[in-house]
């Protein structure tokens, strides 16, 4: 990769050159409009120009630093020689959206590709981080394929409440639980609301966002070690005018994806996400990607990972600690130098170096944050794939975050059709329910909510939580936030809304949970299946017009990432005549 650099291109190589270099009438006209906007030629004729593709806006709270993040990105294209145009595109703000960011991951997806496609641009920066923000940005200009770099947003600091430290996400389901049990009073309730969440950035436990930015840092898209600096550390503003220097870089060497992305590099992705005790929803993401890069990762190869990879990062909710005590231990890079040979060290990334390269030398100042391979937080398993007549196509669970004495289980089912029926009924205390039952949510799925919401950490039923428990199986076709926990088996493939096994379940039948054998099972006969699959009538399609109804006809199913069914071309297939577009 270093040998690029001795042929670097042109500027008449440039794509933007076909914009502004050309001496004709629309090239005339490019450059007028660009001076309308008080540029003079020297700002950008031969330079590179970068697209600076913000996700910023006034209700993402995850984001809202990236107002300075953008000019620090662009100070730096300024002083390696680029010119700098931020290009503003959809928020996917996961506090706020309803139903959820996930239905609108492929939207922002699309908008990224077709920019990147439609204006003069040479290459990208992608600022992301709150959940579904990184893998849309990642699909998106994989699928265009121009050099480009990420910036994380970075983790919030802890939470503090009365010298209590709080994590986000999962100390709201824990004392939500407390509330409802009658353990915590509704002042003290309010007195969490307020401490919970500090500063800018995404949640700092190991929720989605960590999960996925840790990911693309692994992946070789960011800078080393940028995932895990805090958003509010003065280092986060230094490695952003960093990736703004290196981008200008990346053009001239033409260093694009699918010159560094290669089966491999998702490897050390998925055992990176494995090794943090990261996201269940980094499966449906990372599959998703690879696709748009032209991989075809598979489902099972989380759990072949899964079954040698050590959890080594004692964060929440698996473990103890939260994102900035990570970053302080030494952040990715000494957790991927604790994993040694689980990960491939030659994978190349964005900076011109091996990942190897620049995992060496990290240093672990913190051994019960970050652990070694010697005491790892949990040997291995940090995620499972299961299938069985209930999944065909699989589900997940996350074995860490869920009690012990459920990994088996067999037990009754207690099931709702939809979300309302659910939040309708759980709370009765005429409800039929003890902690030996297996609660089920139908109609959650990537058609059916739609958008496959993180719906799947259903709420233990308020008798119940009274009686002392805070675990029981739960099984849908939904996603769970990543700092949520319990005994959730989630992503059921097929969802029920499009006829799987799951919309067969009725109350009273058994099902069979088996993690260590990766089963899930509806014990029900062959015969009894396929009666009530021939009774089955499809429920009414939820949209007859605009973006909604464009997902309830092509998006996919979790197994294979949740992507449109018309965006899966793979690289070496893509017709090249459309990558860019004719000027006249």
């Amino acid at each position: 990769m270093r040998e690029r650099s001795k042929n670097r291109k042109s500027p008449e190589e440039l794509r933007s050159h076909r914009w502004y270099g050309v001496n004709d009438l629309r090239s005339f006209g490019h450059r007028s409009r660009t001076a309308q906007m008080g540029y003079t030629p020297s700002d950008y004729a031969g330079k590179p120009v970068i697209a600076v593709v913000n996700t910023w806006s006034e209700i993402n709270p995850c984001h809202t630093h990236f107002k300075e993040r953008a000019e620090e990105v662009k100070r730096g294209i300024w002083q390696t020689g680029g010119f700098p145009v931020e290009m503003p595109v959809m928020t996917l703000s996961e506090n706020f959206q309803k139903p959820t960011t996930m239905l609108y991951r492929n939207f922002l997806a699309m908008e990224v590709e077709e920019l990147l496609r439609s204006y003069p641009f040479d290459g990208c920066v992608l600022m992301g981080g709150c959940d579904k923000t990184t893998p849309a940005l990642l699909m998106g200009a994989f699928s265009m394929n121009l050099p480009a770099i990420y910036v994380p947003a970075g983790p919030m600091l802890r939470g503090n409440w009365n010298g209590v430290v709080l994590g986000s996400g999962t100390d709201t389901w824990k004392y939500s639980a407390e509330l409802k049990a009658g353990k915590i009073t509704q002042l003290e309730w309010r007195g969490l609301e307020t401490g919970i969440a500090r500063s800018a950035g995404t949640c700092m436990t190991m929720g989605t966002a960590s999960t996925m930015t840790s990911a693309s840092e692994a992946l070789g898209l960011t800078l080393p070690g940028f995932s895990s600096i805090p958003a509010v550390d003065s280092r986060h503003a230094q490695h952003a005018s960093l990736t703004g220097r290196r981008i200008v870089e990346m053009v001239w060497e033409d260093m694009k994806p699918s010159d560094l992305i290669t089966a491999k590099s998702f490897d050390n992705a998925i055992t990176t996400v494995l090794a943090l005790g990261g996201s269940t929803n980094a499966i449906v993401h990372l599959i998703a990607v690879a696709r748009r890069a032209g991989i075809d990762l598979k489902l099972n190869r989380f759990d072949e990972l899964a079954r040698h990879t050590p959890v080594l990062a004692n964060i929440r909710p698996a473990g103890e600690f939260l994102m900035e005590d990570f970053f302080y231990a030494g952040g990715l890079p000494a957790m991927l130098a604790e994993l040694a040979e689980l990960i491939d060290g030659t994978q190349m990334t964005v900076n011109g170096l091996t990942l190897g390269e620049n995992i060496r030398g990290a240093k672990n100042y913190n051994d019960n944050v970050i652990r070694g391979r010697s005491h790892p937080l949990i040997e291995r398993d940090g995620l499972a794939v299961l299938h069985g007549n209930l999944a065909p196509g699989g589900a997940v669970v996350k074995p860490p975050a869920m009690e012990p004495r459920l990994l088996r289980h067999t037990g009754p089912a207690i099931v709702f059709l939809d979300y309302n029926d659910m939040a309708a009924r759980i709370d009765d205390p005429s409800l039929d329910v003890t902690a030996n039952s297996v609660l089920v949510l139908q109609r959650a799925g990537p058609v059916g909510a739609p958008g496959m919401p993180e719906w799947g950490q259903l709420p233990i039923p308020e008798k119940l939580l009274k009686a002392g428990i805070r675990d029981m199986v739960r099984v849908s076709d939904a996603r769970m936030s990543g700092t949520s926990y319990g005994a959730c088996v989630l992503h059921v493939t097929p969802e029920s809304f499009v006829g799987g096994p799951l919309a067969m379940v009725r109350d009273g039948d058994l099902i069979q949970l088996d993690v260590p054998a990766r089963k899930l099972n509806l014990l029900i006969s062959g015969e009894e299946m396929a009666r009530r699959n021939a009774a089955w009538i499809p429920p009414k399609a939820k949209f007859a017009r605009g973006y909604g109804m464009l997902n309830q006809l092509h998006v996919m199913q979790a197994d294979t990432g949740c992507d449109f069914d018309f965006l899966q071309e793979p690289l070496e297939a893509r017709n090249t005549s459309f990558t860019d577009p004719e000027i006249h």
